[in-house]
């Protein structure tokens, strides 16, 4: 409900009541095509005009809703009529009187201005209130008033009646009530400003942030105001009737475009210009007055009742034509996608705006009073708008209203029917025990009415505990059978964890994908694209038109995909594969970023969009696909040259080629974190495995392990071992412990029992400086200080893959600039000469000497030790990790 103290300015006092119901006027889709942008260099412009925006937003909205908390209480009486403080004039302008009211037997008309009650002029803009405080329904009250065209003042008697019941005076349903009418910014402030900083370089997002900003400006302040300091009083009296005089212009200027053009505006785009003047005519004037008006000297001339009846009817006027727009758009729409989104749009502002378009015009045209549930009513109705518009932005496009009311609907009947069941039965239960116990104990202790209820307590928590237990059990069967597609969409990451490692070739894993997204997801079209050894990536499974069986590599499309390295929207205007009808693109990459395959997925048969969950689904498939796809590259790769050259020596050159490129080729780039690794192995192939892994966020994987055994036997236990830590990284890239355990299981299943690997595993924070880790069972890294101290960081769990449970801890240490820290295999401190050892006095002496070396430099200086040691004589893999700390940038 459009409240007065904007179009009317902040007056409730003289009769009326104070009402604050906001118009929601809004909704609106991110998912368009046309339109113009501003240009990306713009951008930190936009930020910079972006922040101001919201502060001042955010500062409006906020006081306001602190301000009508502090509202002071209104009165038990009133005389029917709305008004508005003259301050220049110490005078009350009325600005409507309402049917039927003890204002209009008195004789009242909209344009008068109270200047004395009583004959006590008035003094400011609380007067009134205070006045009618003091007197109780059928007092008398006699009014001075300033009439246009009469040259006297003219002298009127009313008699109090009772207010009419306010929100605040209803109990419990009151005061949810005014809850509501005094948080109704906080729904535009939030969307306007969540979208408006996604979207800085797109026009159309500004209109609508400045349009949510005009709604959640319609009430005006109360008396409070004057309370507050100058200068913010000024902002505020600005603020408000700039953002509200503009409110009809946002609105048709809005529509007029969105979500294309409409043909009112392409037939007449000067309307446009027209609904920005006529704003800027009644929004300037109030800077000085506080709420707008039209300019002068208009009001003068026309009389201050019909000037504000014509303001707010150009203001009304402007939304009514912006409305229109989107509803010529609605029908003129021939496109299903587009004629579905905007479905949802009109019928959303219809709701929001007609029953508030009607209360206005009846309280300002017609003089009927509003009872306060209707007012609340409205506000209700009115919430839908920006929360629909919230949906949408968050779910990327409009979800059919239908099927959200369905799936609310059989969450609240299934699941929380269950549970409300349960709960009803353990209660009936409890009672049923502590009323029939006493009979039994009667005859043996006096107290039984006191022990029937201790005992019937402890009965209900058993009862509890109990139900608890059932409904663990019950869930998941309920989640299955009323909610299949969650259900599936949480166990498929798991089955596809267990399979993908199994497949043997790329068709295989191709028919695995397939089965499994297309019975969680539910796509309409499903293709699944793997690059073949020419570098095209070809179709393997779903129906595609014969020119898109293959396609080349290095499309536009697919550059920017694996630059992404995540699933996406299909991007808007891309004709690469747009004959496949594709919502979303998930790029199956290899760890080196080269693209191993790509699944192009439609739109889903429930026409519900993909949701945060199923992107993250998604994203762990393939994650999952492009390690499974990589290492079949490689197992074809080493089959192929084996094939080719039949010679035992290439093959194992060959196996030492891949395992080399399975190892990180570059160090990570780190703010606060200089860090480099190597390793050399013992023979062409080894079981020792170093890696750096990219675990989002600022945190870096710090990964060096040594597989039990040697040679081909090891090297492929490595690489098993790097596969499982790799996927499983994308699972949980924060609980180290929940990977590890995950990590162990499916290395145990693989392996045999004789076959481990010691390992540590550090997780990096690149902000804070800080090191998580766990170390099963390997040696301790050394942690050099920068004062010199040495610090070894112990073991904290056992070794991976020799036992089917495995449990551990996590260690944290605290890093600073200068810091080193040194993770090595056994190969580095046992390498020997004769019977003598290296050990790691030698390496610790070999830090403190070449310490102050770029770390690159310095692996390289301990190993040319550990050669020169040992003479050359190398009987196990060489491998060391390290990382010294940075001032960072």
């Amino acid at each position: 409900m459009i409240s007065r103290s904007g179009l009317e300015s902040n007056g409730a006092e003289g009769g009326g009541y104070l009402r604050a119901a906001p118009p929601y006027f809004g909704l609106w889709n991110l998912n368009y095509t046309e339109g113009v942008k501003f240009h990306w260099r713009s951008r930190p412009v936009l930020a910079g005009l972006a922040l101001v925006f919201a502060a001042a937003t955010l500062l409006y909205n906020i006081v306001w809703m602190v301000d009508v908390r502090l509202a002071p209480p209104q009165p038990a009486v009133e005389l029917g009529y709305d008004d508005n403080y003259l301050a220049d004039q110490h005078a009350l302008l009325i600005t409507s009187v309402y049917k039927g009211s003890p204002a209009e037997k008195a004789g009242m008309l909209p344009g008068d201005r109270i200047l004395a009650v009583n004959g006590e002029a008035i003094a400011d803009a609380d007067f009134t209130r205070r006045v009618w405080m003091r007197h109780s329904p059928g007092d008398s009250i006699q009014l001075t008033l300033g009439r246009p065209g009469e040259p006297a003042p003219v002298v009127s008697t009313g008699v109090f009646r009772r207010r009419v019941a306010t929100p605040s005076s209803e109990g419990p349903a009151g005061y949810f009530a005014t809850q509501v009418r005094n948080s109704f910014p906080v729904p535009f402030v939030v969307v306007g400003l969540a979208v408006l900083f996604l979207r800085l370089e797109d026009p159309k997002v500004w209109l609508l942030a400045l349009l949510f900003a005009a709604l959640a400006a319609t009430p005006g302040f109360p008396d409070t105001i004057r309370n507050r300091a100058p200068a913010l009083q000024a902002f505020l009296r600005a603020y408000q009737p700039v953002f509200l005089g503009m409110l009809g212009a946002l609105f048709y200027c809005f529509f007029a475009v969105f979500p294309t053009r409409s043909p009112i505006d392409r037939r007449h785009p000067w309307l446009k210009w027209v609904s920005v003047a006529a704003g800027l005519a009644v929004a300037l004037p109030g800077l000085r007055t506080g709420s707008i008006s039209l300019p002068p000297p208009l009001p003068r001339l026309l009389g201050q009742g019909l000037s504000q009846k014509i303001t707010i009817w150009s203001l009304l006027c402007f939304v009514m034509l912006g409305f229109v727009s989107l509803a010529i758009n609605f029908h003129r729409t021939q496109d299903p996608e587009a004629r579905r989104k905007i479905r949802v749009i009109f019928w959303g502002t219809a709701i929001g705006l007609a029953p508030n378009l009607a209360d206005v015009a009846a309280r300002d045209f017609a003089g009927i009073q509003s009872p306060a549930w209707r007012a609340t009513l409205l506000n209700l109705v009115e919430f839908l708008m920006p929360l629909s518009f919230a949906y949408a932005v968050v779910k990327h496009r409009v979800l059919e209203i239908p099927v959200l009311l369905r799936r609310s609907a059989r969450y609240l009947l299934v699941q929380r029917g269950f549970t409300f069941l349960l709960s009803l039965a353990s209660i009936g239960l409890t009672l049923a025990f502590a009323l029939s116990f006493p009979r039994y104990l009667k005859s043996v202790i006096e107290v039984a009415q006191s022990s029937s209820i201790a005992l019937g307590a402890v009965f209900g928590t058993v009862l509890l505990w109990g139900g608890t237990q059932v409904h663990k059990q019950v869930s998941g069967r309920i989640d299955r059978a009323f909610f299949r597609r969650a259900y599936d969409a949480r166990v498929i990451l798991e089955d596809l964890a267990e399979k993908t490692r199994a497949a043997m070739d790329r068709g295989s894993l191709a028919r695995l994908l397939q089965r499994h997204l297309t019975e969680a997801l539910a796509p309409k079209s499903l293709v699944i694209y793997l690059q073949e050894a020419s570098g095209r990536l070809t179709a393997v499974a779903g129906a595609v038109p014969p020119e898109l069986e293959s396609i080349p590599a290095d499309l536009p499309l697919l550059a920017k995909l694996a630059a992404a390295g995540q699933p996406c929207d299909y991007p808007p205007g891309e004709s690469a594969l747009a004959a496949l009808d594709p919502e979303c693109l998930v790029p199956m990459l290899e760890r080196g970023g080269r693209m191993a395959g790509l699944l192009v997925l439609g739109a889903r048969l429930s026409e519900e969009p993909y949701s945060g969950e199923d992107w993250r689904l998604l994203a762990s498939v393939a994650s999952q696909a492009g390690t499974a796809l990589e290492n079949i590259r490689m197992a074809e790769e080493i089959a192929g040259r084996i094939e080719t050259e039949r010679r035992a020596s290439r093959e194992m050159e060959i196996a030492k080629e891949v395992q080399n490129r399975l190892l990180p080729q570059t160090p990570p780039h780190l703010r606060t974190l200089e860090c480099a690794a190597r390793c050399i192995q013992a023979r062409a192939v080894g079981g020792d495995y170093y890696d750096f892994l990219d675990l989002g966020a600022d945190r870096l994987g710090l990964v060096l392990a040594d597989v039990s055994g040697k040679g081909v036997h090891a090297a492929l236990l490595m690489a098993n071992l790097q596969a499982h830590l790799r996927g499983q990284s994308a699972i949980s890239p924060a609980d180290p412990i929940r990977l590890l355990r995950e990590v162990n299981r499916l290395l145990w299943k693989s392996t045999s029992a004789q076959h481990y690997a010691t390992l540590f595993f550090g997780i990096y924070d690149d902000a804070a400086r800080r090191l998580l880790y766990v170390n099963c069972g390997h040696n301790p890294p050394m942690l050099l200080r920068r004062d010199g101290a040495l610090d070894r960081l112990p073991a904290t769990a056992t070794v991976i893959g020799a036992f089917e449970k495995w449990e551990g801890s996590v260690g944290e240490v605290q890093l600073a600039a200068g810091d080193l820290l040194v993770v090595f295999s056994d190969g580095v401190s046992e390498a020997a000469r004769g019977e003598e050892e290296f050990g790691e006095g030698r390496l610790i002496d070999e830090l403190r000497a070449h310490r102050h070396l770029p770390v690159d430099e310095m692996i390289t200086a301990i190993f040319t030790s550990v050669e020169r040691f040992s003479a050359g004589a190398q009987s196990d893999d060489l491998t060391l990790l390290a990382g010294r700390v940075t001032g960072g940038a």
